[in-house]
């Protein structure tokens, strides 16, 4: 025991000892320029050189030792004099100025590290060496190109008059006309070299272009670049940036930049001081680093420049930005998209003119019993030998007139009809109602759809991302000889498969607003877009969707709930109304075929003649004779009618409406089962969405740290690639279903509604809280 307790105090002496004997190192850094968002870069560089170098050495970065010349040159010498003369021990140079101070040196008093250029193709530095072979110096070449820039731009947009875009300062030490010149010639386009010192300098240039690159832009400020952006987005113009995604993000349409190359650089210089202060020599160190291009498109900009996006470059493209319609005319909620929908729907407008239409069927009806007046005009002309003999009676030409009128006292048959057509009308009036139901419905659902869509298109878009980076391990696994070439391959063919999954979902997504459109009545090449929603935010808020759940996730009250659920489905099921109105207008037929048959039919009828003139042969009436001719006369009478034997048609008719009565008794009872089988599947519906919510959130967590470990052991060669794909294929389901599973909730809650012929949303606060009391008074009754 004695003799461990001696070796644990002398391996903590050694410990000790070591760590005393680590020599602390000052950094300086000398920058071109630097503002408030570019030193959260500075300190993040900082700590990663710390974090590598910590085990084999103390770095310090003195506050004094940060000097900034602001493109002035002569600053920038005075500025590595004053680091020179200073206790700094390795000198970190960033920066065109600071490069036109080092690199011209052939003695380098201390160890410097330069990353002088913005580009490769502009360094004036030798490329073709490995390293620096200059003591106390080395440099970093980045594999960037301006060139890959231009060749992967103009393959997108295919410019022709190109406005590149290079802080003034910056432009004025290099020579990127000459490169310009060269490299704008090969693409046959022409450009405009735009020096800017502020983005007022670029805006004011971009007249006569037709693309922007930024080859600059490294020092603008967030809102300087918004500015920009609008700018571009307003002229409708593509634009490819220098400065990776951060940037696409904002707004730029496009970049050649990886997102990790600037962590890769910060790890370089980190791994080159590290490598220093263990005994490396600077001039032996690695000087290029060799970045894995990336081209990433931002999809929502790419939208409102309306700039196709070619399929070709689908598998080898990163997506940023929201896939949400940035075009879109009209952005709809739920409640403004079954609002349109009851507004202006072509079914449903079709539904209401059947109601219109029943309408009618009711005055033709009623109109029986409304008077019946005919006027009728005669002209005669009558043989004159014939007339002559008349007496007046019949003269050879005369004109005369007759008004009848007609008028039903009482029908049975009218009675009946007038009956049956206002059954019928209030029936297609609750058809119509039942359609509405159905129509918000599917308005409701349809917009669920484009939210589900919208999230797998992201999920599709994430997943092939991963895919890339799975790749990447994989060829990186091959290259260390830790896999075989079957991996990258099979990663290559999961990239394809999963590239045109995303291809799909886009193109799905783009159907789902179309099949919106068709429902709002809406021009189906109108761009729109839908808001998102939550259970527990807006309008489901509002309406409490929240007591649903708690109400079905409790046992003890879910039966009693369903009981209550069908019973105000029966009370307000416009079907059954539909089919009691069907009913009535049934059994009236049947009582018009009955007793009804007995009744008479009872008009009145009267008719008004007048003789307007007469002329010819027999016009007059001989002097001779003891009368005269009256021109004008009425004939007032009344009817009765009895039918006794009509063909055996009532018994037959009678017969019929009977065997309708009863089928549609039977349709009544069918219905009923159906909206009680209809509410209990719903609410069960429920029940499995109110355990996916819950649930495929842990999935989906799991899933996620599952995945993680998984790519981790990938790496390092534990886990075979069968594994690693698993993973992922699990993680993009339960993606998935975590995205899912509150709209599928939302629809199943909804749809109960609609088989309850009750939708929260579009009552009253006092009418919801009416459903509620009476479902506490059921509960009430059933204890």
């Amino acid at each position: 025991m004695k003799r461990q307790f001696i070796v644990v105090i002398f391996l903590l002496c050694s410990i000790i000892t070591l760590a005393q004997e680590k020599r602390t190192y000052k950094v300086g850094i000398l920058v071109d320029r630097t503002n408030s968002e570019l030193s959260p870069l500075i300190d993040k560089l900082k700590n990663e050189v710390k974090a590598v170098v910590g085990e084999d050495a103390i770095i310090e970065f003195p506050n004094d030792a940060l000097l900034v010349n602001n493109f002035d040159l002569e600053r920038a010498r005075s500025n590595y004099n004053q680091l020179l003369a200073s206790d700094i021990d390795i000198i970190l140079a960033f920066g065109v100025l600071n490069n036109e101070i080092i690199s011209p040196l052939a003695v380098h008093e201390k160890p410097t590290i330069l990353f002088g250029a913005l580009n490769r193709d502009v360094q004036q530095l030798d490329l073709s060496k490995t390293s620096s072979g200059i003591e106390n110096f080395t440099y970093l070449i980045e594999s960037e190109s301006y060139q890959d820039d231009l060749n992967r731009f103009k393959e997108l947009s295919d410019f022709k008059n190109l406005g590149i875009a290079i802080d003034a300062p910056i432009a004025n030490i290099l020579p990127l006309q000459e490169i310009f010149d060269a490299e704008l010639a090969e693409l046959n386009a022409n450009y405009q070299l735009i020096r800017f010192e502020s983005v007022a300098d670029i805006i004011a240039n971009l007249d006569g272009t037709d693309a922007l690159y930024m080859a600059g832009g490294f020092f603008m400020t967030t809102e300087e670049k918004k500015v920009l952006i609008q700018e571009l987005l307003k002229r409708k113009l593509p634009s490819f940036t220098v400065n990776g995604p951060a940037d696409v993000k904002m707004g730029f349409l496009a970049t050649l930049q990886a997102e990790e190359n600037l962590d890769q650089f910060f790890r370089r210089i980190a791994l080159n001081i590290e490598a220093y202060v263990t005994g490396t020599p600077m001039s032996e160190l690695p000087i290029f680093i060799d970045y894995n291009p990336r081209l990433t498109i931002n999809y929502n900009t790419s939208d409102k420049i309306g700039f196709p996006i070619k399929y070709s470059l689908i598998g080898e493209t990163d997506f940023v930005g929201e896939f949400r319609n940035v075009l879109s005319e009209k952005e709809y909620d739920l409640l403004a998209v079954i609002n349109q929908a009851l507004g202006q729907n072509l079914s449903i407008q079709s539904s209401q003119r059947d109601v219109d239409l029943a309408s009618q069927e009711v005055k033709t009806a009623n109109s029986n019993y409304l008077p019946s007046l005919t006027a009728s005009g005669t002209a005669t002309y009558v043989d004159p030998d014939l007339a002559e003999i008349s007496n007046g009676q019949n003269p050879e030409f005369s004109t005369a007139g007759t008004l009848t009128l007609n008028q039903t006292v009482f029908s049975e048959a009218a009675n009946a009809n007038i009956a049956i057509q206002k059954n019928l009308q209030k029936a297609q009036q609750e058809d119509f109602n039942a359609a509405q139901l159905d129509l918000i419905f599917d308005a409701a659902n349809t917009y669920f759809n484009v939210l589900i869509l919208k999230a797998n298109t992201q999920i599709q878009v994430r997943n092939v991302d991963l895919t890339k980076r799975n790749l990447e391990i994989a060829e990186q696994n091959f290259e260390a000889g830790q896999s075989g070439k079957s991996d990258m391959l099979r990663f290559k063919s999961e990239m394809a498969q999963n590239t045109q999954a995303m291809v799909e979902a886009i193109n799905q997504l783009e159907q789902g607003f179309l099949i919106l459109n068709q429902i709002l009545n809406n021009p189906s090449n109108l761009e729109i877009d839908v808001t998102d929603v939550k259970m527990d935010e807006g309008v489901f808020e509002d309406y409490k969707y929240d007591e649903l759940f708690g109400l079905l996730d409790n046992p003890s009250l879910r039966e009693g709930f369903t009981d209550f659920l069908i019973q105000e489905a029966y009370n307000n099921a416009p079907e059954l109304r539909s089919l009691g109105y069907n009913l009535e207008a049934t059994d009236r037929n049947i009582r018009l075929n009955g007793y009804g048959r007995f009744l008479p039919t009872v008009a009145l009828q009267g008719q008004y003649n007048s003789t307007f003139n007469r002329s010819g042969a027999g016009s007059t009436i001989p002097p001779d004779l003891p009368f005269g001719l009256v021109d004008n006369f009425y004939t007032a009478g009344a009817s009765i009618s009895i039918p006794i034997v009509n063909q055996n048609l009532n018994n037959i008719n009678r017969q019929t409406a009977l065997i309708q009565k009863d089928q549609l008794e039977i349709n009544k009872d069918n219905l009923e089962l159906n909206i009680a089988v209809n509410v209990r599947n719903g609410v069960l519906n429920l029940v499995n969405q109110m355990s996916n919510i819950e649930l495929s959130k842990i999935s989906e967590e799991t899933a996620a740290e599952a995945l993680e470990l998984t790519r981790a052991s990938y790496a390092e060669g534990a886990v075979n690639i069968v594994q690693l794909l698993d993973a992922q294929n699990n993680y993009l389901n339960a993606q998935l279903a975590r995205t899912n599973a509150v709209y599928n909730f939302l629809i199943n809650a909804l749809q109960l509604e609609r088989f309850m012929g009750y939708y929260f949303l579009l009552n009253t606060k006092e009418k919801n809280d009416a459903f509620r009391q009476r479902f506490f008074e059921f509960l009430n009754t059933q204890n």
